[in-house]
């Protein structure tokens, strides 16, 4: 049987599949394999390697005829068209659970960030503006003992929440349910989304991407944030008005944004929000240490393998 696999993946990772399987790799290393190309591959493909920055629609699955395991190095899937899958009997695997402490770390490293204005710190000194010290000279937000809400607390929120406890903070949640166990762990406060957006000092967004939480961050939402609020974002860039992020941000409305996610992806330097010195800004890298990265990559392959040979994936979206 047949493997497309859309990104270059290590040998350790691969060394199963090609053993097993035909397999067709990109080898360019952080390149994406053209469209074009995968269209051409993919019709006589069995399965699928694929990732967030993919695009798996109808377009493809058209001509997909042979397929029947997409495995996706991701947690979320909304870049699958799920519905269609399902219909061809195409099962569908992704990677839960591995990337959650490090998109954790990341997610409050954004918060510090954004908070300290560390990044602009460092552009101060690259720009040789650095000309002195004066007692309001680059000052941002406390940390320690400050009011955090999550939106979402999933395993990443969770993870985050914990981080936040170390940091003395008073953590509010909103979520589609009450975890009443969560809430005696770290002694945390669920409240609806008014509350937490008017209350917190940072608020976090880690809300899947759904048609219900589509830009569920909007003007309303940032104008009832504290004006020292900060925002983060690591979950979807589909979760946030982008423009009425921006004007917050410009007029004053909200302190500073730590933003992981975009819509679309990737950006550009002409982006607008990279305009503003109170954006922190990274290229979608939650996930991004080296030991989580392959620890998704096997449990990828683990799926794709799984589905092929007709046993159950580890993890199957539903």
């Amino acid at each position: 049987m047949k493997i497309v696999i859309t990104r270059y993946l290590p040998d350790d990772v691969t060394k199963e599949l090609v053993e097993n399987f035909d397999v067709v790799m990109w080898e360019k290393e952080n390149e994406p394999m053209p469209r074009e190309q995968l269209l051409e591959e993919i019709k006589d493909a069995d399965g699928l390697f694929t990732n967030v920055a993919d695009q798996v629609d109808y377009e493809l699955l058209e001509k997909a005829s042979k397929l029947k395991v997409i495995s996706t190095m991701a947690v979320g899937y909304d870049n699958i068209d799920v519905e269609e899958a399902k219909i061809r009997g195409i099962v569908i695997g992704h990677t839960p659970g591995v990337l959650t402490e490090a998109t954790a770390d990341l997610t409050f490293a954004l918060l510090m960030a954004a908070g300290r204005r560390i990044v602009e710190g460092m552009d101060v000194i690259r720009e040789n503006e650095w000309n002195s010290w004066g007692p309001f000279f680059l000052t941002g937000q406390e940390i320690y003992k400050k009011r955090i809400g999550i939106i979402g607390l999933g395993r990443i929120g969770l993870g985050v929440a914990r981080r936040a406890k170390g940091f003395s903070m008073d953590i509010l949640y909103h979520n589609r349910s009450r975890n009443k166990e969560v809430e005696e762990e770290l002694n945390a406060t669920y409240c609806e989304l008014d509350e937490l957006l008017t209350t917190a000092d940072y608020v976090v967004l880690l809300a899947p991407s759904t048609n219900d939480t589509y830009k569920m961050m909007g003007t309303a939402e940032f104008a009832k944030m504290k004006k020292s609020a900060v925002f983060i974002n690591t979950s979807r860039g589909t979760n946030v008005d982008e423009d009425a992020l921006y004007h917050a941000l410009e007029s004053g409305e909200i302190f500073a944004a730590g933003l992981d996610v975009f819509d679309p992806e990737p950006i550009h330097s002409d982006h607008p929000l990279l305009k503003l010195r109170n954006v922190t800004a990274l290229p979608h890298i939650g996930s991004a240490a080296i030991e989580t990265r392959l620890a998704m990559a096997r449990l990828a392959s683990e799926n794709l393998i799984n589905g092929l040979k007709g046993q159950p994936l580890v993890h199957e979206v539903r």
